[in-house]
């Protein structure tokens, strides 16, 4: 299941320039100026992971770094009007797409994996 939605994200994401990873550090990043570390901490990735991702999305001019005043060591990540347009594009895709999924399931169907999909996560969690 993993692998098929992760198809469907790059599939999502290919015409904004973009792939699933690329579209998920983008919208971390859209809530606001971030460290790497904490992308690699919301996303439950490595903050190596995350800098290259990074280094790739700023070299595409989707990114742009800003010094963090917290903390002098670390830097902000912060999208450009290119990664928020990218962003958004990518986003009205992915609305639709979910809305035709949807259709062809019903509603207590839904409701009962999103239900079976977080009992699995706390077990896992826990």
């Amino acid at each position: 299941m993993n692998g098929l939605l992760l198809s469907a994200g790059d599939a999502l994401a290919r015409p904004a320039g973009l792939t699933s990873a690329r579209w998920q550090v983008l919208g971390v990043v859209d809530h606001g100026p971030v460290t790497i570390a904490e992308v690699a901490r919301t996303m439950g990735l490595t903050r190596q992971t995350v800098r290259q991702t990074a280094a790739s999305l700023a070299s595409a001019g989707m990114l742009d770094y800003e010094d963090d005043p917290r903390d002098r060591r670390a830097r902000l990540l912060v999208l450009t009007t290119r990664g928020r347009t990218a962003l958004r594009s990518v986003e009205r895709r992915q609305a639709a797409w979910a809305n035709q999924v949807a259709a062809r399931t019903s509603l207590s169907d839904l409701r009962s994996a999103i239900g079976i999909l977080r009992d699995l996560g706390d077990l896992l969690e826990g």
